[in-house]
């Protein structure tokens, strides 16, 4: 491995109005990037109907962008060592901002999901740059601040897409979801360049570990299809889901095995070697699980059960993200002083507890009353986050950090693929269970049942009415599974936190170990 000489002495951290320039530009950068992930989710039937496709092909424009996004973001580190972490942060986003525009441009449905694959490869990267690109520009004393700051960009952006993405279909139309993309990205690479391009990482150039991409895109692509597509075809009674879990194992059993041993690997996997690494993305992945899990599921009970227009959805969803604020940068500023495992423990308690309250209520329950849970929740959400990035960052050194926050990135991803995949699944079986059950006890022998259906008339449309009560309240029992599952999942989540390994230190402040 042959590093390109570098002349440039090590410039000290920014501080004052640079430093909260670079934060601003970055910050909204990784916001944009995270927020696609979910902003297309409203709009959906809206862009269906504009190309002349069905729903279910317009899902092709989300499967497809998170397809690319995951497949390039264990790439982040060798991507920034090939280029330098600026200057590929700054094209990364460029091709970002141009393909937006061209997902807005388009006119049928392949172009689309062609710009939103370009659109995805351009994202991989840049939300694991952004954290190395803060991190090896703050003082020492505020790394805390700049984690805290980039974890909470990365976990509010996607509860306040479908908000976002319903207000602007609803009042202008669905392109604009993709074209408010370009000022943003354009004055995030001007600042960030202008701000960096004296300070570009060492360019580290190595030779193109072709066997271990080609088996990375080929895994995690056919991983990521069958998990977007997997509800749809009914599972492993699908064929293609069959062949595409089959080649999906064999092909990530392989790189895992290939990139342990290859001289030049082109995905850092002896980051895994460290107890740490490994017990902070573990935790944060499953944990996801379960906090993703939420954020999918009930949204669709409020829409599909509760009558909730997407855009009350949104409103009775983003109350989540108002303790959240609050509370990072304090945690962010005392991240030294606090104990991380107890921190992650309480976030799981709140996590739980609140889960446990959503289990509870019924079809019936008010708006205020789902706002309380909803609110107290984002007290757990940085207390989540940033003390488990702190975790599996602490002991690398600064060149390992994007090739790190990569793989949990990666993690990440595929774990809300997991969720949304699991939870949804869960969700429509248990609805089931619970519709057989309540109909069994709709007979000729049910005094009760008869005397309802008596009052609404005795006639068919009565039970069309009774049909439609059973449904909601099938469906209503079966989140109350979900959120009481997730409650399970996260009290679990418990003892593992306390099998990491202080002292967790200042991120990226020394050597490794």
């Amino acid at each position: 491995m042959s590093a390109l000489p570098d002349a440039r002495p090590a410039l000290p951290p920014l501080h004052g109005a640079p430093l909260a320039l670079l934060t601003v530009a970055i910050g909204f950068a990784t916001f944009m990037e995270v927020l696609d992930i979910t902003i297309v989710n409203v709009s959906v039937p809206h862009i269906a109907g504009s190309l002349g496709v069905s729903p279910q092909e317009g899902t092709w424009a989300i499967s497809s962008y998170s397809l690319a996004s995951a497949i390039m973001q264990p790439l982040s580190g060798w991507i920034g060592r090939q280029f330098g972490e600026v200057r590929a942060f700054c094209l990364s986003v460029m091709l970002f901002v141009l393909m937006s525009m061209f997902c807005g441009m388009a006119t049928s449905m392949p172009m689309l999901v062609v710009g939103r694959l370009l659109q995805g490869a351009g994202s991989g990267p840049m939300v694991a740059l952004s954290l190395s690109l803060l991190l090896n520009n703050y003082p020492n004393e505020k790394k805390g601040l700049a984690l805290a700051l980039w974890a909470m960009t990365v976990v509010v952006a996607p509860i306040f897409g479908p908000i976002l993405g319903g207000w602007l279909t609803d009042n202008y139309s669905w392109p604009w979801i993709f074209y408010i993309n370009a000022p943003v990205g354009l004055l995030a690479v001007a600042v960030t360049w202008l701000l960096l391009h004296r300070r570009e990482t060492t360019i580290v150039k190595t030779p193109i570990d072709t066997v271990g991409l080609v088996l990375l895109v080929v895994g995690v692509g056919c991983l990521q299809f069958m998990l977007d597509n997997g509800n749809d075809k009914d599972w492993f009674s699908s064929p293609m889901i069959v062949a595409l879990g089959v080649i999906a194992v064999v092909c990530l059993t392989f790189l895992i095995a290939w990139e342990l041993t290859d001289k030049h690997p082109i995905v850092d996997l002896g980051l895994f070697r460290k107890r740490n690494f490994v017990i902070g993305v573990g935790v944060m992945s499953v944990g996801m699980v379960g906090f993703f899990g939420i954020n999918v599921v009930y949204p669709l009970w409020l829409q599909i059960v509760l009558d909730y227009t997407a855009s009350w959805a949104g409103l009775a969803t983003a109350p989540v993200g108002i303790l959240a604020f609050v509370f990072a940068p304090l945690i962010g500023r005392n991240i030294e002083r606090l104990e991380l495992r107890s921190v992650v423990t309480a976030a799981f308690i709140i996590f739980a507890a609140t889960s446990y309250w959503f289990s509870l209520f019924p079809d019936n329950a008010s708006f205020n009353q789902l706002l309380w849970p909803r609110f107290i929740m984002g007290i757990a959400i940085p207390c989540f986050f940033i003390p488990l990035n702190q975790v599996f960052l602490s002991g690398l050194k600064p060149d390992q950090i994007a090739s790190a926050s990569g793989l949990a990135n990666f993690c990440r991803t595929i774990a809300a693929s997991i969720s949304t995949a699991l939870t949804v699944t869960v969700w429509q079986h248990r609805g089931d269970y619970h519709h057989a059950v309540l109909a069994e006890h709709l007979n000729g022998a049910s005094h009760a049942a008869n005397a309802y259906v008596q009052g609404l008339g005795g006639d068919a449309r009565a039970w069309q009415v009774v049909e439609a009560l059973v449904t909601r309240q099938s469906l209503t029992l079966a989140v109350n599974d979900v959120f009481l599952g997730c409650a399970i999942m996260f009290v679990a989540m418990i003892p593992l936190v306390w099998l990491a390994r202080p002292p967790f230190g200042n991120v990226a402040a020394g050597p490794g170990h």
